[in-house]
């Protein structure tokens, strides 16, 4: 399907691995210009902009979104090499898993400054050129599914969650008078090549079990649904919290 994406221009943080860099790449294919944002990971965004589009079609940048004062000047670069940006995916996140009574305040602020304010602060930046250009666009926040419906050891990821979430719905009611349509992607348990599960077989087989669909998910799984939502084949969306997770959670 021709989503018609061809000569857009997205920002996709954490895009040095995992789901944000697939995502990068699936939307390279759709004809749509890049900017792999990677914070540690390097080697993995520069190739990503390397194979995945034609010369000038795509770029690494690096960046750390815990740096709130200046990402307008991220925002700036990659405008000035790209175009002006109609696609911003907050990918980027920090999760621990830990006892909650086991978690420090320092924990806290580390979520929270990267999977929050960082979000915050970077769509703001995007949103006032989007509304300035007066052209419409999408932002497309892809978090997990803790935030949401909860999970044990995951009580300060799903605060940041959470919170995330409800800033996505908010800024959908509050720009949609400018065409700018904000949704979430929220997510199962992922499976990523570059970052393996730390399980052993019978914890892993527990886990499946837990999935309706008898698998975790695959990082190509998440991506087809960004594209969408990141078109104008979803012109009539905004404001939702989308899950993929295998049936873990139906509500």
């Amino acid at each position: 399907m021709d989503l018609g994406l061809s000569g857009k221009v997205a920002l996709v943080t954490g895009a040095g691995q995992g789901i944000g860099r697939v995502i990068g790449l699936y939307l390279a294919q759709e004809g749509v210009r890049i900017a792999f944002h990677y914070h540690g990971s390097r080697s993995g965004a520069e190739s990503a902009a390397l194979t995945g589009g034609r010369e000038g079609q795509t770029m690494a940048i690096g960046y750390d979104l815990r740096d709130l004062t200046h990402l307008g000047k991220l925002v700036a670069t990659v405008e000035e090499t790209l175009g002006p940006i109609d696609i911003l995916v907050n990918n980027a996140a920090w999760t621990q898993s830990r006892p909650f009574l086991e978690s420090t305040a320092s924990d806290y602020l580390r979520e929270f400054e990267v999977t929050v304010f960082a979000t915050m602060a970077l769509s703001r930046e995007v949103l006032k050129g989007m509304v300035e250009r007066k052209r419409g666009g999408s932002v497309i926040t892809v978090a997990g599914d803790a935030g949401r419906i909860g999970e044990s050891r995951l009580a300060v990821t799903a605060a940041a969650r959470a919170a995330e979430m409800a800033f996505a719905k908010s800024i959908a009611k509050e720009f949609g008078r400018y065409r700018i349509r904000s949704n979430v992607v929220s997510l199962g348990l992922v499976e990523k090549p570059d970052s393996p599960l730390h399980f052993d077989e019978a914890q892993l087989d527990r886990l499946i079990r837990m999935y309706p669909l008898r698998r975790l998910g695959q990082v190509d799984d998440i991506a087809p649904l960004v594209a969408l939502l990141a078109s104008d084949r979803s012109a009539w969306m905004t404001g939702q919290v989308i899950s993929i997770n295998g049936g873990y959670a139906t509500t």
